[in-house]
């Protein structure tokens, strides 16, 4: 466990890094270059020489179906995510990590969605939420849009809507618009239709394989550590120790270097693993 000083030291420094993100994408700064703020603490000088990562959602769902649903779905769309299974515990995370927008049921256990969301807007949070709930009365959306709701979005659903609806939050939040393609070299990512193409070939991706490589994309000619693909593909339970992130880079460095003189995906030892042209 971490002690209490290190926890609000990485919440500190989350907030200031959301901060700054925004203000470089409304300055027109790329925010993937690299960010320093002043910090005695030697925790936060180690994290504060950081990379931009993909963005974080919280899912807030009891139901362990629809949280698959929803969770499977915003990871293969390229989103890191979190998943929440009741009141108390979206609370939690909604005060102590910096998330980018948060889906939220109403109907929790512990502690309804309502109170949660009241109780973040008291404490300043102020995180883009999409209700979503089976509660579909006009009084259930007005009242949900009062207490604090940014978006409301009722059961059944179809996830191509919850995505549009998320990504329209994130939006309205940055004041951005997010890029819809990503490239080095010949090696080109296109964010909406997910084709990946090098050299006029096109290279075929599963779900994992084009996350980790549009992280690379987002932060190229910069090194991503371990920990941070261990974060963004998986989640913050996975056990670090494992083999998966070099499987992983395996997989995916054999599918996008392999027939080509110039190697795009290098590893830096002891680090992690960089997208660059030489």
């Amino acid at each position: 466990m971490l002690s209490r000083d290190i926890r609000e030291s990485i919440v500190v420094f989350a907030q200031k890094r959301r901060s700054e993100i925004t203000r470089r994408f409304r300055s027109g700064v790329n925010p993937a270059q690299r960010m320093t703020f002043t910090n005695s603490s030697t925790l936060a000088g180690e994290i504060c020489d950081t990379l931009v990562s993909p963005m974080r959602i919280l899912v807030v769902e009891d139901d362990d179906k629809i949280a698959s649903f929803v969770v499977n779905g915003l990871k293969q769309s390229g989103f890191a995510v979190d998943r929440a299974k009741d009141g108390e515990q979206a609370l939690d995370f909604g005060l102590s990590i910096s998330y980018d927008a948060a889906v939220l049921d109403l109907m929790l256990p512990r502690l309804d969605g309502l109170t949660v969301l009241r109780q973040l807007r008291q404490k300043k949070v102020s995180l883009p939420v999409l209700i979503l709930s089976a509660r579909a009365g006009v009084d259930d959306r007005v009242l949900g849009l009062q207490s604090g709701g940014d978006d409301y979005l009722t059961k059944p659903f179809a996830f191509s809507e919850l995505l549009a609806r998320v990504q329209a939050l994130i939006r309205r939040a940055t004041h951005s618009a997010e890029p819809s393609h990503l490239s080095v070299a010949d090696l080109k990512m296109d964010l909406f239709t997910r084709d990946v193409v090098r050299a006029g070939q096109k290279i075929e991706l599963q779900s994992r394989e084009f996350a980790l490589l549009e992280l690379l994309l987002r932060n190229a000619g910069r090194p991503v550590t371990k920990t941070m693909i261990l974060e963004h593909i998986w989640d913050f339970s996975f056990d670090p120790q494992t083999n998966v992130v070099d499987v992983l880079v395996h997989r995916l460095r054999s599918k996008v270097d392999r027939g080509f003189a110039q190697k795009l995906i290098h590893t830096i030892r002891g680090v992690g693993y960089v997208v660059r042209s030489n």
